[in-house]
C-alpha cells in the first residue's frame, strides 16, 4: 500500500526562480502574494502559513550572512539532494543541523578543519551514536557544499572515523516484563495496543504510527518501511487482531493520541515510555523490537526469515540475533560434554547404574 501524499495547504501557490530554487507564496483570492520563508511543511512555513490565514503581518524573514552555516543549512533544506531523502533521513539530518545552528549557526563553513569535526564527535562521544549521525550528517552537507562550487575540499576526510557504537544499545525486553506490562495495560487500552503492535509485527516507532486498515489485507499486513522502503510482509497475529479489535482507533491509523489524531514519532515515543514507567518495566519502544527479532531467532527463525519480518536491508542485522541463539545451543551442548548427563550412559551414575 502506497503512503498517500500530504495535501497542500489552502492558498499555496508554489514556484521555482531562475536559479532553480523553489519558493512559497500565500494568496487568498485578490489579496497581495505573501512570500513564505523556509522549506515546506517547516515549522518556520507552517507558522508564517497560520499569521498569513488568519490576516496578521507575516514580517520579512532576513536570510543569514553568505558562507556562514546556518546559510548553508537552509540552501541544504532547499536542495533536491535534500528532498529526495526518505522522511526519517531527511528529519534526523534536520535535527543534526539544528543542533548544530544552534551554537555554531554564525560561523562561516568555510572555515572548518577537521578538528573541529573531531572536536565535535569528542563533545557527543557519551552517546557513540549521536557522534555517528552528527559525523555522517556533516560529511553529507559538506560535500554538499563543494559540489554547489562554495566549498574546495571537504574538510571531513576519510580518516577520522566514527566512534564504535558496539553494546547491546537499547534494552531488550524479558517475558517478564511484558507479562507486567500487559497486567498494568489490558486489552482495549491505546497503551496496550501500542505495546501489541510493536511486539507482533516487529515495526519501528516510526511505522507502527502509521499501521493502519489500508494496510491490512486477507490477514496480512504489507507496509512500506519509512527507514529504508523495504516491504514488509507479515501476518496478522490473533493476540494483535483481539487487541485491535477490542480498541478504539482512529480511521487511518491504530495509534491515536489523546485528540484522536495521529502521533508524531517522538511524542508517541514520550508517551509509550510514561506507559512503561506505569507499568514498572524499564523496556522502550525500540527494545520490544529487539524482544521480538529475539525470541523469533530463538524459535529458530533464519536471518532471511527475519530480514524479511523486521524490515532490514541485509541479513547482517538477523544474525546478531541468531548468533546469540547459536551460541547459547552451541554451549549447551558442550556442556553436556563436558558432564554428560546420567541418562547418556556416560556418566558414574550411569556406570553404577549398569554394575547394579
Amino acid at each position: 500500500m502506497v503512503d498517500m501524499p500530504r495535501p497542500r495547504k489552502p492558498f499555496i501557490q508554489k514556484e521555482t526562480t531562475r536559479h532553480g530554487k523553489v519558493v512559497w507564496y500565500f494568496r487568498r483570492g485578490k489579496e497581495a502574494r505573501i512570500r513564505l520563508p523556509g522549506v515546506f511543511g517547516s515549522p518556520e512555513f507552517n507558522a508564517a502559513y497560520e499569521l498569513a490565514l488568519s490576516g496578521k503581518t507575516v514580517e520579512k524573514q532576513t536570510s543569514a550572512p553568505r558562507a556562514t552555516m546556518r546559510w548553508l543549512a537552509d540552501r541544504y533544506y532547499e536542495s533536491g539532494r535534500y528532498l529526495n531523502l526518505r522522511p526519517n533521513t531527511q528529519r534526523n539530518q534536520r535535527l543534526m543541523l539544528e543542533s548544530v545552528c544552534k551554537t555554531g549557526g554564525e560561523f562561516a563553513f568555510t572555515a572548518i578543519e577537521a578538528r573541529d569535526i573531531r572536536a565535535g564527535m569528542l563533545r557527543r562521544e557519551k552517546t557513540p551514536h549521536m557522534a555517528v549521525t552528527y559525523l555522517g550528517t556533516m560529511r553529507t552537507i559538506l560535500d554538499f557544499a563543494v559540489d554547489s562550487g562554495w566549498l574546495k575540499v571537504n574538510p571531513v576526510t576519510d580518516d577520522i572515523k566514527p566512534p564504535s557504537t558496539k553494546g547491546d544499545g537499547y534494552h531488550t525486553w524479558t517475558i517478564e516484563e511484558v507479562e507486567r506490562y500487559q497486567a498494568r495495560h489490558p486489552v482495549g487500552t491505546q497503551a496496550r495496543l501500542a505495546m501489541d503492535i510493536l511486539l507482533y509485527t516487529g515495526l519501528r516507532r516510526s511505522d507502527a504510527i502509521r499501521l493502519g486498515r489500508q494496510h491490512l489485507k486477507n490477514g496480512v499486513i504489507n507496509i512500506k518501511a519509512g527507514k529504508n522502503g523495504a516491504e514488509i510482509t507479515i501476518p496478522l497475529l490473533p493476540p494483535l487482531a483481539k487487541s485491535i479489535e477490542a480498541t478504539a482507533t482512529g480511521d487511518l491509523v491504530y495509534l491515536i493520541n489523546s485528540r484522536g489524531q495521529p502521533w508524531k514519532n517522538i511524542s508517541f515515543g514520550y508517551w509509550f515510555a510514561d506507559r512503561c514507567d506505569e507499568a514498572e518495566v524499564p523496556g522502550r519502544a525500540h527494545g520490544l523490537r529487539k524482544a521480538g527479532a529475539t525470541i523469533a531467532a530463538n524459535n529458530g527463525a533464519t536471518p532471511f526469515e527475519l530480514t524479511a519480518m523486521f524490515g532490514w536491508s541485509s541479513v547482517k542485522m538477523a544474525e546478531v540475533y541468531t548468533k546469540k541463539t547459536d551460541r547459547t545451543r552451541l554451549a549447551e551442548r558442550a556442556a553436556n560434554k563436558l558432564y554428560p548427563h546420567p541418562t547418556n550412559g556416560c556418566g558414574d551414575e550411569a556406570q553404577k547404574t549398569k554394575q547394579k
